[in-house]
């Protein structure tokens, strides 16, 4: 790992893959390292913050971390989202990927999808899918507002808006399942290392 300085409260840890970020992750989870406010992962990246004065002790101690399987910090429950497949950009992903509409919603229903990381807004996770099939560019030109629940793809990467926001991701779908609530006890639904299976469902 290589370890950058974000001010004096905070340090990146650059990691070689994402595999290794989610042991990363999964070892902060479960390891206490006095001085450490929080951690925050990101495709390949953890930020790292820590009280002020202990940058260096905790750097150390970074740097000794046996880390642990990717799964070993997983403490949340599966979740299913039902998803209306009628999104404005769904035959215009089948064209790009050489498959029929009907084979996109198969393969993104067909496979487990875990959150990698959040960011973006609160609530938005990136999730990578077990199959890694649906891989399809950002759209070239950005829409100025995407409504909320839209469901979409970039690069290896799906996701759901929780909020209308602008954004460049091909939509494929919608659900009406609140990505985002702050009246819940755990506001957001898509947190980092939670697997998520998507149903497809009627309008």
């Amino acid at each position: 790992m290589r370890l950058l300085p974000c001010g004096d409260r905070a340090m990146l840890v650059e990691l070689p893959d994402a595999d290794t970020r989610r042991r990363l992750d999964a070892t902060l989870r479960r390891t206490s390292i006095d001085g450490v406010l929080e951690h925050v992962p990101a495709a390949t990246t953890v930020l790292v913050r820590a009280e002020p004065g202990d940058l260096v002790r905790v750097a150390r101690e970074l740097r000794q971390l046996r880390l642990l399987d990717a799964d070993s910090g997983r403490s949340v429950d599966d979740l299913t989202i039902p998803v209306i497949y009628d999104g404005a950009d769904l035959a215009e992903v089948a064209a790009l990927l050489d498959i029929t509409v009907a084979e996109v919603i198969a393969r993104h229903t067909g496979q487990t999808w875990t959150v990698e990381f959040a960011g973006f807004a609160p609530g938005f996770g990136y999730l990578i899918g077990s199959d890694d099939n649906l891989q399809v560019p950002r759209r070239q030109t950005p829409r100025t507002r995407i409504p909320a629940g839209s469901v979409g793809l970039a690069d290896q990467f799906s996701g759901v808006y929780p909020k209308a926001s602008p954004g460049g991701w091909q939509l494929i779908g919608r659900t009406e399942l609140a990505m985002w609530d702050v009246d819940r006890d755990d506001p957001a639904l898509l947190i980092p290392g939670r697997r998520i299976r998507f149903e497809a469902v009627s309008a």
